[in-house]
């Protein structure tokens, strides 16, 4: 439970008005004090995630967000955030309260209505919890009558009549969750990182670089998951720096499936790597598997057309220190102005990303291994609106190295063979 990374997790938004009950249901759903509970009106203020597990589904994160009808200028900033929970959302919990009606109903405003109309618009998933009916009666009386009471939902919207003070109708909640999120799970199409490009018994060599990047007796997070989803595909991972990988390449007895580097490094390494051998990038797999790598592919056709003057932006999905020679503020920078001349930087990092993008002639992200892949799909989808090329670090690197053919020439392999069967 708490080993597995927040990008790798489904994401629960619960969103709804200031006071409806949303910090209650989630420790309620959590059965533990996580949210602060007030009963002043916009006590949460920013998104607040709890990592837990919903079995059998698996790993969740719960995000509690503030009222989604705050008002004033520093409500218009809470909502704003609670709205840009739904791009990384995988279910929205839309919470609500029930009238004073015999038999009671939920209460839809136009708040909740924008709430219901994104999420068919982004085809994201949706339940309705309706809180405060704190009887069983009550809750019963919403059941029976709940479909047929508000048009601003779909016939086939779950509506679950509970109470986050006692825990009522909580379990048949959590069941709902759990249901909507393993349809949802074998709808989507999850794309591997390494698996479906090797096979059983393959060896598959990476090259991980040991610097000032790294963090301190650790390996950088999509190389220990490209070795876990190499080892979970029953080949077998070597491992190695740099220096190490002619000696690595030597000691094989048959050349390896595939080499993996750091994009960092691609040119040194790809000097060392038989041109038989097919070689990419962590950052590359990564494009393909939390977002588009045809997008991405197609957005490398700007850098040759960018022109002196012209504003770039570098999205970083993490936040760390930079260093001396960061890559994202310093050295791909360095790289594109060589080639072009003085450009414009802008740099965004984390959660953080643009509203408008229309004043930017490239955006350059990194892998993403720290956003989901709802979260960097929808990014994309951005792009493409304001109609702005997007492409990934490693493949601007091997583009800008001369390599890129090579670097996606495995994948255009795959492609194939999966047209041809």
């Amino acid at each position: 439970m708490n080993t597995t990374p927040r990008s790798n997790r489904y994401h629960i938004a619960i969103v709804g008005r200031r006071n409806v009950g949303k910090s209650s249901l989630i420790n309620a759903i959590a059965n533990q004090d996580i949210s602060l509970v007030s009963s002043t009106p916009g006590t949460t203020t920013d998104p607040v995630y709890k990592a837990m597990e919903l079995q059998p589904f698996g790993p969740v994160v719960l995000i509690d967000t503030a009222g989604i009808d705050d008002t004033g200028a520093l409500g218009k900033e809470r909502t704003k955030r609670s709205y840009a929970v739904l791009d990384k959302a995988d279910l929205v919990v839309l919470v609500t309260e029930a009238s004073d009606h015999d038999p009671p109903e939920p209460v839809i405003d136009d708040d909740e209505k924008r709430v219901i109309e994104l999420a068919r618009d982004r085809k994201l998933p949706l339940l309705v919890a309706v809180n405060k009916l704190d009887s069983p009666e009550s809750r019963k009386a919403l059941v029976k009558t709940s479909q047929t009471l508000s048009a601003s939902l779909d016939k086939n919207t779950t509506v679950c009549a509970v109470s986050a003070k006692n825990r009522g109708g909580v379990d048949e909640l959590i069941e709902a969750i759990k249901a909507v999120a393993e349809q949802a799970s074998q709808n989507r199409s999850e794309v591997s990182i390494i698996g479906d490009l090797i096979e059983p018994g393959d060896t598959v060599i990476l090259v991980c670089p040991i610097d000032e990047e790294a963090p301190k007796s650790r390996l950088i997070l999509p190389q220990v998951q490209t070795i876990r989803d190499t080892l979970d595909h029953d080949a077998l991972a070597l491992v190695v720096q740099p220096a190490r990988l002619r000696d690595a390449l030597n000691n094989l007895k048959s050349p390896p499936a595939l080499v993996v580097t750091d994009s960092q490094v691609f040119s040194e390494v790809a000097k060392v790597v038989p041109d038989e051998v097919p070689l990419t990038s962590f950052s590359i797999l990564f494009a393909r598997h939390r977002g588009d790598l045809d997008q991405l592919k197609a957005g490398i056709k700007a850098v040759d057309s960018l022109k002196p003057g012209d504003k770039v932006l570098i999205a970083e999905a993490c936040t760390h220190h930079p260093i001396a020679e960061d890559i994202a503020r310093v050295k791909i920078p360095r790289w594109l102005q060589q080639r072009v001349g003085n450009l414009q930087f802008d740099f965004c990092s984390g959660g953080g990303f643009p509203d408008d993008l229309s004043s930017y002639a490239l955006i350059i992200h990194c892998g993403g291994c720290m956003v989901n892949r709802r979260q960097m799909l929808n990014r994309l989808r951005v792009a493409r609106s304001a109609g702005v090329p997007i492409t990934n670090y490693g493949l601007l690197i091997s583009h800008i190295k001369g390599i890129l053919p090579r670097a996606i020439q495995v994948f255009d392999l795959h492609e194939q063979q999966r047209a041809t069967c």
